[in-house]
């Protein structure tokens, strides 16, 4: 839809269509910077194209959806000049007026472009008071171009002025606005550097801090490791007199008396033993021996242990899948597992309990299950602590130290695993441990004696302990089963014996003052390789590559006939 259509031969020519530019965006509603950038940018080349010659140009509107096109076409008669500083005028002015500048590349043609308004009226009867309007602007005199130019300029020169300004405004505001910004950079520097120097500090002191919570951890598990040999020695020597007692002629009362003697003795023993095992799980000394473990078979072994301290109808159940093989430490799951059927034993008056093991993605679960007491959900987690024994009508009659289940949890974290509970009081409680398989490792415990009754002499039997309490209580056992019984209360004094005369069996304990038992052993068996030895202890026996296979006996387990069927062994294995 054309609405100009001239040919520019002279500056009158360019002025008219500048002229009649500006009123065509005027009355097609564009504001009054795209009309004078339009009407600049058709006279810029529109001058350009009348310094060298001639040139027709075409205005129309263009119909689109959903904005109609204002299009401008100027044809020169010489090619304009394409490049060149924007101060020359022509196609590089126009080019910083428009953005919409099509070019043909060898500069024949120039078509300028812009966009309406969505709201620009673009029917016919518009476009035909648009094309009144802009023939009577370009008949227009120079004159009065010339005064619309300068309104132009005063208005631009006005809205420069005004934009200098905020400019300024603005520009001291941002000063202001930074001189606060590095203030407040300073600021925070000197906090941070504040701050950075009290969590050096901070860090320091818990470093300091968990250095002496190590040290003093290990202090404790050390003073427990020295004061439960200190206990079990005593200890050690009242079961042992309690045990000859026994074997001797007591009235009812006084077999009654040493009984509960023996039975009290055992319980100090096992609150020892268990103080001992926690502090070792606490301190992570626990050695883990990985290997294959029948899990039906240990639910066997057990039940068979946990049936005798069963209350009268409490029942046992247990269910296994037959293939289940769990890698781990035999020993110390047995140990968690049998806490756990012996707490439940403890506390399940009437019903059952359940045992259960099965697979668990990559886990082994074990499930006990009572319908016993059941404990108050704000319990729950207390029982896992050192010495809690939440009340119950039961706890007369059941003995405890509270360090069973504490124990039971570290060491099922030691193994890898969790141990967690959950009960209701008067329903009863479930205790799961969910073990992994471990990595296995060969390994070859030393082995323990067994009972195994049989005749003969014992000879000369060398009995070396520095506790001369139980060492006197070794010699009253052996009366009747060895032809002479020498005893020593260290390595030098075994020793010294020894070279008066050899002895046909050595029971050695662990741990002498000065050389220790297992080293003992080493030289007797170089000096007297027919001697025969037994070790003992109040503890476990050392893991050594040496001791593999060596005669053990634990003192707290020592009666009459099972120390005389091991040194019995030893003598028939010299």
């Amino acid at each position: 839809m054309p609405i100009l259509a001239t040919q520019l031969r002279s500056d009158a020519d360019v002025i008219a269509l500048r002229r009649a530019g500006r009123e065509i965006c005027r009355q097609l509603g564009l504001d009054v910077q795209d009309q004078v950038r339009v009407a600049t940018a058709l006279s810029e080349m529109g001058r350009a194209a009348v310094a060298t010659g001639t040139a027709d140009v075409v205005i129309a509107v263009v119909p689109g959806t959903p904005q109609a096109t204002l299009r401008a076409e100027i044809t020169p008669d010489v090619a304009f000049v394409l490049d060149g500083d924007s101060s020359d005028g022509g196609v590089p002015a126009a080019r910083r007026l428009v953005r919409d500048l099509e070019i043909e590349p060898t500069g024949t043609r120039v078509v300028l472009t812009k966009l309406l308004s969505v709201t620009a009226r673009v029917d016919e009867a518009s476009l035909a008071r648009v094309r009144r309007s802009t023939a009577a602007a370009h008949v227009a005199d120079a004159l009065d171009e010339l005064r619309v130019q300068n309104t132009e300029l005063v208005r631009t020169l006005d809205e420069l002025t005004q934009q200098k300004e905020e400019l300024r405004r603005f520009n001291e505001e941002l000063e202001e606005t930074n001189r606060g910004v590095l203030a407040m950079y300073d600021q925070l520097s000197s906090e941070l550097e504040e701050t950075n120097t009290g969590v050096v500090a901070l860090y320091a002191e818990l470093d300091e801090r968990g250095r002496e919570l190590a040290a003093a951890n290990e202090a404790k598990t050390r003073f427990l490791r020295n004061v439960s040999h200190e206990l079990r020695s005593p200890v050690n020597s009242i079961l042992g007199l309690t045990s000859l007692l026994a074997d001797s002629h007591l009235d009812a009362d006084q077999a009654q008396q040493a009984t509960y003697l023996r039975e009290s003795a055992t319980t100090m023993l096992q609150l020892v033993d268990e103080l001992l095992d926690l502090a070792r799980a606490e301190a992570g000394h626990e050695d883990v021996e990985p290997a294959p473990v029948d899990v039906a078979r240990l639910l066997d072994e057990l039940q068979g242990t946990t049936l005798p301290l069963l209350r009268p109808g409490v029942t046992l159940r247990t269910s296994c899948p037959p293939d289940l093989v769990l890698v781990t430490d035999r020993r110390l799951a047995a140990r968690v597992l049998r806490n756990l059927l012996a707490n439940a034993a403890k506390f399940t008056d009437e019903g059952h309990i359940e045992f259960r093991a099965a697979n668990e993605g990559d886990l082994v679960r074990f499930d006990v299950r009572d319908t016993g007491l059941g404990i108050a959900e704000e319990h729950v987690e207390s029982v896992f602590e050192e010495f809690v024994q939440v009340p119950n009508r039961l706890q007369p009659s059941v003995r405890g130290t509270g360090l069973g289940l504490p124990y039971a949890r570290r060491t099922s974290e030691a193994l890898g695993g969790t141990l967690v509970a959950s009960s209701q009081p008067d329903v009863g409680s479930v205790f799961t441990l969910r073990l992994p398989s471990l990595p296995s490792e060969a390994s070859s415990r030393p082995a323990r004696a067994e009972v195994v009754p049989q005749g003969g002499d014992l000879g000369h039997v060398l009995v070396v302990d520095d506790d001369r309490a139980f060492a006197s209580v070794v010699v009253a056992m052996l009366q009747g089963h060895a032809a002479r019984v020498s005893v020593a209360h260290d390595a030098s004094h075994a020793l010294a014996l020894l070279h008066d005369g050899a002895a046909d069996l050595a029971l050695l304990d662990v741990r002498l003052p000065g050389t220790d038992g297992p080293t003992l052993r080493s030289r007797i068996r170089e000096v007297h390789p027919a001697t025969g030895t037994v070790l003992m202890s109040s503890a476990s026996l050392p893991v050594r590559d040496d001791l593999d296979g060596v005669l053990f006996l634990p003192k707290a387990g020592i009666s009459r006939d099972n120390l005389v069927a091991t040194l019995r062994r030893a003598k028939e294995a010299r």
